[in-house]
């Protein structure tokens, strides 16, 4: 029997196997969504419009929070690993 190489090699980076549908997901809702925003400004009122923008500018402000501070798959599953890792061996 070998033994086990230490430290162990890391693991190969997540293969991004669905990517051609997900960015088609993508293209599609973006372009339902503003779609959908385009009609929202439309119909908006003149008294209304400051209140649309100050909620577009906050969803747009959490759109690109969420994306810059968000974790990568990569990053989830080595997350998970560790936290089973660590709940087995503290359940001994």
């Amino acid at each position: 029997m070998t033994e086990p190489e230490w430290p162990p090699e890391p693991p190969e980076p997540l293969a991004e196997g669905r990517w051609l549908w997900r960015r088609l997901y993508v293209f599609g809702a973006s372009f339902g969504l503003w779609s959908l925003l385009g009609q929202a400004v439309d119909r908006a009122t003149p008294q209304t419009l400051p209140r649309l923008a100050e909620g577009l500018m906050a969803l747009l402000a959490l759109i690109l929070i969420l994306y810059l501070v968000a974790p990568t798959a990569q990053q989830l599953v080595t997350l998970t690993a560790n936290l089973k890792l660590r709940l087995a061996g503290g359940a001994r």
